[in-house]
């Protein structure tokens, strides 16, 4: 496997990162299985958080044996100050069975905390320093604004960031700063909440930045062996591929969802990560799991949106979500009456007009 140095950290990490939100929906024997089969393939860096419900109990339950070998990296998930933030970081490390993680993140906070305030966020990532519960500090975030200021502040080791093959230029500048400022940059979203499903071009367009570690959401083991056989022959970032990549900046361009599920919860029980992306999802992947009467009623729920807005505010990527629900429920109700009539459904674009 493959490594590089995660910027100022001077960790040495597998250029493939394992992240480790999706083990949260399966059982703790086949998490166990992925992760031991991560490790083994030469995986050396797993991503959690606090807030991925038993994720970091898997890595524990599943890595404890072999701490010393692997960096673990975890989110300050619902803290909000010095001292929730020393009472998250104390619950995660048992959770994972360390006195330690090399990698304390602040998850996606909406703005910096005061660097200067000994009881702000930032207080607490350094006392946790201190402290020996954690070697590095850094961010994740949503918002370009904020992962610039945290690569060019100084105050930060590390910024994990969504990037992929379709990420917009001005998002892609963050490279170059990182690099600058000798940043580690982690990428998350590099498959868009699976919106890409071509994994070869996903690698192949993250592969070419050297100081960027991609962080893939892995839930079962032939993700796991995709990944891993990726990381063995590098596929060629050629003109063949570049012009795939071009495509689907087209078709994925403009207000999609990603999935990231900062919206959640909703309170009409609307299953938002994945209805905001349903036009994309009939196309892109089988249909028929989405089209059985449990996913008709989930979709129908829309309807009783009570238009609160809340999941409008959370969205980091500024979306008009309870609009953009209704134009998937369109679209779902359109490619359903079409499938039942034999006929072929209509372009999913319409969805997005």
């Amino acid at each position: 496997m493959e490594k590089t140095r995660l910027g100022r950290t001077n960790l040495q990490v597998s250029r493939t990162a394992f992240g480790a939100l999706p083990i949260q929906r399966v059982d703790f024997a086949q998490a166990r299985t992925i992760l031991r089969q991560a490790y083994e393939g030469g995986i050396t860096f797993f991503d959690t958080a606090r807030s991925y419900s038993d994720s970091e109990e898997k890595i524990g339950y599943a890595l404890s044996d072999v701490r010393a070998n692997i960096f673990l990296a975890t989110k300050s998930s619902g803290a909000t100050d010095r001292a929730s933030l020393l009472e998250k970081i104390e619950i995660s490390l048992r959770n994972l069975k360390t006195d330690h993680v090399d990698i304390l993140q602040l998850h996606n906070p909406s703005e910096l905390p005061d660097p200067d305030d000994p009881d702000s966020l930032y207080g607490g990532l350094l006392e946790a320093q201190r402290r020996g519960m954690t070697r590095f500090i850094g961010v994740t975030n949503h918002t370009l604004k904020n992962a610039i200021e945290v690569a060019r502040s100084g105050l930060y080791d590390t910024i994990q960031f969504p990037l992929s093959a379709i990420s917009a230029a001005a998002d892609l500048e963050l490279v170059d700063i990182c690099r600058e400022h000798d940043v580690g940059l982690l990428a998350m979203k590099g498959l868009c909440g699976g919106l890409i499903t071509d994994a070869r071009l996903a690698f192949a367009a993250l592969r070419q930045y050297e100081n960027v570690v991609p962080l893939w959401g892995i839930q079962r083991e032939r993700e796991l062996a995709e990944f891993l056989a990726l990381e063995a022959d590098p596929p060629l970032l050629d003109d063949e591929m570049r012009a795939k990549i071009e495509r689907e900046k087209g078709t994925l361009a403009g207000n999609f969802c990603r999935g990231c599920g900062y919206c959640l919860p909703c309170p009409v029980d609307i299953p938002i990560p994945m209805a905001a992306r349903m036009a994309f999802l009939l196309r892109r992947s089988p249909s028929a799991p989405l089209l059985t009467p449990e996913w008709q009623e989930k979709m129908h729920r829309i309807e009783d949106c009570i238009e609160c807005e809340e999941c409008k505010e959370r969205c980091p990527y500024g979306l008009d979500t309870p609009v953009l629900l209704k134009r998937m429920l369109q679209d779902y109700v359109a490619f359903e009456e079409a499938i039942a009539a034999g006929k072929t459904p209509p372009d999913w674009s319409a969805a997005l007009a």
